[in-house]
């Protein structure tokens, strides 16, 4: 049952992270919604549900005996800036490429940032891991040339840097609960999401002439923020201490799969081959690197 349990919990995690590309892709690609507002709303519903969902695992745990109370949410202003770099430059992406190309862009570079600091920090690559390296970045170059998928130079570099900046904020996140400065992860995410509320503000008032909304684009941007951006982060931290780090590296390899998929069979995206054989190379060269690492 327990296992049953927790490979639900890794589906729903999963569908929820390639949903936020679906939901962000349909939001601005029918121009219901601008990249800014959508960038401010999403944050704003996840900061407000993850807060909400925090001080409710919190009045749970308060009703106990001897439980103090916390008052303040934990994070910092660093990472709540590379979670807010992440999420606008995701938006701003979308409005230039479809959601499978956005994916594998964003998965291409999360996992590139965190290899390449990895290497910086000393760690050491076998041949085939540094062959799967290689493999991975000639894909993400090749997903970005012209007549490909056709992103444009700004759409991809606003994905690469949103994926450099996710990674970014994964190793922070990653040190704090190595030196136990993280222990309840979703409390922390609570707390950068809150901190970026502020600079999501800043990003609409500079592009309040730009601005256009509609109830459905606010709805999607809702659902990206409080459910597969709050509640998928929810789901996946509470699935995580069961999974190895193999594993739970190699179940995110799905993620830009179900995005393309989702991509063609909801929003009516041309599937070609020249993207599968980049995907391939993307997410084979990746996967060589995490199970050789094992």
């Amino acid at each position: 049952m327990g296992s049953l349990l927790n490979f639900s919990l890794v589906a729903l995690a999963m569908l929820a992270f390639a949903g936020n590309s679906l939901l962000c892709r349909v939001a601005l690609k029918g121009g219901a919604i601008d990249a800014a507002s959508f960038t401010s709303v999403r944050l704003l519903s996840g900061a407000i549900t993850l807060g909400a969902l925090v001080w409710w695992l919190q009045h749970k745990q308060d009703a106990q005996p001897q439980r103090p109370t916390t008052t303040t949410l934990p994070g910092d202003g660093w990472s709540a800036l590379a979670l807010f770099v992440y999420a606008a430059g995701f938006s701003f992406a979308y409005l230039s490429m479809t959601a499978a190309t956005g994916a594998l862009l964003l998965f291409g570079a999360v996992q590139a940032t965190m290899i390449a600091w990895g290497l910086y920090q000393g760690e050491r690559m076998r041949t085939l891991q540094l062959g799967g390296f290689a493999l991975a970045v000639a894909g993400l170059t090749a997903l970005m040339l012209p007549g490909l998928a056709t992103p444009g130079f700004g759409g991809s570099a606003a994905m690469l840097g949103a994926g450099v900046a996710w990674g970014a904020y994964s190793l922070r996140g990653r040190r704090k609960q190595a030196h136990g400065g993280a222990n309840n992860p979703t409390a922390v995410t609570a707390g950068n999401f809150v901190r970026t509320v502020p600079m999501a503000l800043v990003l609409s008032a500079v592009a309040l002439p730009q601005s256009h909304l509609s109830s459905s684009g606010v709805l999607y941007a809702v659902a990206s923020g409080a459910l597969t951006s709050g509640v998928g982060y929810a789901v996946w931290y509470r699935v995580l201490p069961t999974l190895q780090a193999t594993h739970a590296a190699t179940v995110q390899l799905s993620v830009p799969v179900i995005a393309a998929l989702g991509g063609i069979v909801l929003l009516g995206e041309a599937a070609t081959w020249p993207m599968a054989l980049s995907a391939c190379a993307i997410m084979g060269g990746i996967g060589l690197v995490i199970w050789n690492k094992a």
